[in-house]
């Protein structure tokens, strides 16, 4: 795969590449199978958020069992999930998700991250507004804002919430955390913009074996692992190209990976 029609290798090189790229595959019928169509059922903004926050910490493994896991855990939650949430026990969560795995995540590990954002939500009145709280005017990107929001949300339900919710401060990617933010943050045929606060130009991209391949393929990176490093390369390349929003292109680059139908 090689876009760029111009005889430099600089980032911006691959725009026009990038621009039609982003122009045949960014709609929303090139969605499924991915865990942000679950996202697109839900008006209510604190409704958006948590099943953001469900679906993309599932985000790992086969896609069949990514949707699969994420209604196991939304159907039970009904229509409005947030305010479904918030009216249960932790002894009701227990129930509700008895027997929950998916792959490393449990069903308590489930029930710690929901009882942590249930507490967030009550206190704060929605997952926005305790995250803003965190970004400071001098911040390049939001890594220090998840970072402390992940402590919070630790605090909150009294445990770690290690694999589910990763903090950058242990060198990870991040790759779930970052994909929730774009779907939260970034607004365009594909991408809710739940928030209107945050803008786009401080989001870093969702990085995972794919990406860190196209980004070795165009030399965005030469590292040789896809760390927390490496997906800020990577987003310091693609912010040459489109320095308002760096992750503009990454779900129609992720569409050459998983699409064969068109």
């Amino acid at each position: 795969m090689n876009g760029s029609n111009e005889t430099d290798n600089s980032p911006v090189s691959y725009r026009s590449y990038l621009e039609q790229l982003y122009a045949r595959y960014n709609h929303r019928k090139y969605v499924h199978p991915d865990p942000l169509e679950f996202l697109y059922s839900y008006s209510f903004p604190q409704d958006v958020e948590l099943v953001g926050i469900i679906a993309s910490s599932l985000a790992y493994g086969r896609v069949t069992g990514i949707l699969r896991s994420v209604s196991l855990v939304l159907k039970p939650l009904g229509r409005h999930p947030m305010d479904r949430l918030v009216s249960l026990s932790y002894d009701d969560l227990q129930d509700m998700f008895y027997g929950f795995r998916h792959r490393f995540t449990s069903a308590e590990d489930m029930c710690l991250l929901l009882w942590g954002i249930r507490k967030l939500f009550i206190l704060y009145g929605s997952v926005e507004t305790c995250f803003l709280k965190y970004i400071s005017p001098g911040d390049r990107n939001l890594l220090p804002a998840m970072s402390k929001f992940v402590d919070e949300v630790e605090r909150a339900c009294g445990s770690s919430l290690k694999f589910l919710l990763p903090s950058p401060e242990k060198g990870s990617a991040c790759k779930r955390f970052n994909l929730f933010l774009r779907w939260m943050v970034r607004q365009d045929n594909v991408d809710l913009g739940a928030w209107d606060s945050i803008p786009a130009s401080m989001l870093i991209i969702p990085l995972d074996t794919h990406m860190y391949q196209i980004g070795k393929e165009f030399l965005f990176t030469c590292r040789k692992q896809a760390n927390l490093k490496t997906a800020i390369e990577i987003t310091d390349a693609f912010r040459e190209i489109c320095p308002e929003d760096p992750v503009r292109y990454d779900f129609a680059l992720t569409r050459l990976g998983i699409r064969s139908d068109d």
